[in-house]
């Protein structure tokens, strides 16, 4: 029995992977399909709908230019922050931002800088004179700057953190001084010591923003235009149609937004090999990049710490909109509040939290049995993970959801799942495994081994081993993971909507819903729960290990 369990575990990376890759290959086929049928009808019908080549524009606009913000914001306050005092500052600011779901940032920044939102109060009517909101596009823009910054301001938390976890494996405190010593400024110093190997351990993660930068669908559908809508927004459109008439339509714009992203990433992969030859020329050339750290550190670091600055006063507002009463324009404040959204629609807030903690904590579930399995089988059996395995964990992050989502739909929808929360659940799992497993994994692989060599040596079996002291070892990593899971898991729209068919009916998704409405008071309900949910688990992921290691400080200290 014993030799069959191990059997088993050594089997675990396999069948983790085909559970990750399975479900987008079955998705992209059920794409692939209905959108080349019939002489590529469905893909004719999409590239001939008149708002076509705005809404791809915009897609690749938006996702580009994201990312190049999101990463050069990021890098630009790790070059400029580095080791200092303010560095520490910067990462528990955007640390918690971490947690925060896509749509509540997004319905945040909403509320922050529209014409009647929080910005223009607090200089109305002082400093502009307004005692009514401005004739002032700047939601919805159709440029799409507004779901620009939306997409910025998120991201750059996500990139930050994995950089932060990355840095330890370049050796930066030593070869900053090396280049220190020989004149450098911070940021060229930076440049030519850290990046080229930091920037390897995240390309896929800037992938993978790229990837959803340019076809989100919540974010722009708060933040973005809406004539034409991004081909993201407009693909889900179709694929909603009541007639279903549109459905190999939307397979045709789903495939030609996958081709879109692949092309963008191609894009990118040599704006990576120029971009090297550049920096080659510019280190051999001597320069020290003084007038650069005078000028640019500054103002990339101004931008970042604003951009979080609006990010957290964005969530704010959320709040204050939920308990709000009379609140007239230009009022800064609420003139009364009341707590009578909350006690009206309390049972329908009530639903929707019970069941986005029940699919949420299924899909974590599963994925954390996978990838404790996938860990285990890999220091059991010294197993190596490789850079194609790397990538296929990375898959479901860099194909667009709107790519394959629609053909799991088709597959949900034949078999009879559609609209069953495991069906969401499962569809969930592909998106929350792969970052449960990279949060998880750096901690499991530095567990000190020579503790279960003393175990074994004590006579304990690898299985005791692992129960009795790996695990309660890395009760800190593991619940931190868990809760990252929780998070990636309440904040998911698109799968949530497709496969559940409009009947699984979570925060997230009816937040979105509501956003095109005009009730504040009910969006800033459901958008405060949804942040609020991630933030309580990753509490408890704090509290929990501090009182079980209350009495066993050399245990928290090796976890």
């Amino acid at each position: 029995m014993a030799r069959g369990a191990a059997s088993l575990l050594r089997q675990a990376p396999r069948l983790t992977i085909a559970l990750l890759c399975l479900p987008v290959a079955a998705g992209l086929a059920g794409t692939i399909v209905p959108a080349l049928s019939d002489g590529a009808q469905g893909l004719r019908a999409a590239m001939d709908w008149p708002g076509f080549p705005g809404a791809l524009w915009l897609s690749v606009k938006s996702g580009v230019l994201a990312t190049v913000l999101s990463l050069c914001i990021t890098l630009g306050l790790i070059a400029g922050l580095y080791g200092t005092r303010s560095f520490a500052r910067v990462q528990h600011l955007l640390a918690p931002l971490l947690s925060v779901p896509h749509a509540a940032a997004a319905l945040g920044l909403a509320f922050l800088i529209a014409p009647s939102g929080w910005l223009v109060r607090l200089v109305s009517p002082g400093l502009t004179g307004w005692t009514q909101p401005p004739d002032i596009l700047i939601l919805n823009d159709p440029a799409g700057w507004a779901l620009i910054l939306g997409l910025v301001a998120k991201e750059i938390p996500f990139l930050f953190l994995l950089s932060l976890a990355a840095l330890p494996q370049t050796d930066a405190p030593r070869r900053l001084a090396v280049a220190f010593s020989f004149g450098a400024g911070r940021l060229a110093a930076f440049a030519v010591a850290i990046l080229p190997g930091l920037y390897r351990q995240i390309r896929l993660p800037v992938y993978a923003v790229l990837a959803y930068s340019a076809t989100s669908v919540e974010v722009a559908m708060i933040l973005g235009p809406s004539l034409p809508p991004p081909l993201s927004v407009q693909i889900v459109i179709w694929m909603n149609d009541p007639g279903l008439t549109q459905r190999d339509t939307a397979a045709g714009g789903a495939l030609i937004q996958l081709a879109a992203v692949l092309g963008l990433i191609l894009l990118w992969r040599l704006g990576e090999v120029l971009s090297r030859l550049a920096l080659c020329r510019w280190a051999e050339a001597g320069a020290r990049g003084l007038l650069a750290q005078a000028i640019v550190q500054p103002v990339v670091v101004a931008s970042g710490v604003l951009l979080a600055g609006l990010l957290v006063a964005g969530l704010g507002g959320l709040a204050v909109w939920s308990v709000a009463g009379l609140w007239q324009f230009p009022d800064a404040l609420p003139q009364s509040w009341s707590l009578a959204v909350w006690q009206r629609t309390g049972d329908a807030l009530l639903t929707s939290v019970a069941e986005t903690i029940r699919v949420a904590l299924m899909a974590t579930a599963a994925a954390l049995m996978l990838t404790l399995a996938c860990l285990e089988a890999e220091s059991r059996f010294s197993l190596t993970v490789g850079p194609r395995a790397l990538w296929l964990l990375y898959l479901p992050l860099v194909v667009p959801q709107v790519a394959f989502l629609p053909g799991l739909q088709g597959l949900a929808l034949r078999s009879g799942a559609e609209g069953h929360w495991l069906a969401v659940a499962a569809a969930h799992l592909v998106f929350v495994l792969p970052y449960l497993f990279l949060s998880l994994a750096p901690a499991y692989r530095a567990w000190d081994g020579r503790i279960a060599v003393a175990g074994a040596a004590l006579g304990a079996t690898p299985a005791r081993v692992f129960w009795r002291l790996r695990l309660p070892m890395l009760l800190r990593p593991i619940l931190t993971a868990i809760a990252v899971g929780m998070a990636v898991s309440i904040g998911q729209y698109l799968p949530t909507l497709l496969v559940g068919g409009g009947r699984v009916q979570t925060l997230t998704t009816e937040a979105v819903a509501l956003s095109s409405g005009g009730n504040r008071r009910l969006i800033g309900a459901y958008a405060f729960l949804q942040m609020a949910l991630p933030a309580l688990f990753f509490w408890l992921a704090l509290l929990l290990p501090a009182l079980a290691f209350r009495n066993r400080r050399g245990l928290a200290v090796a976890a």
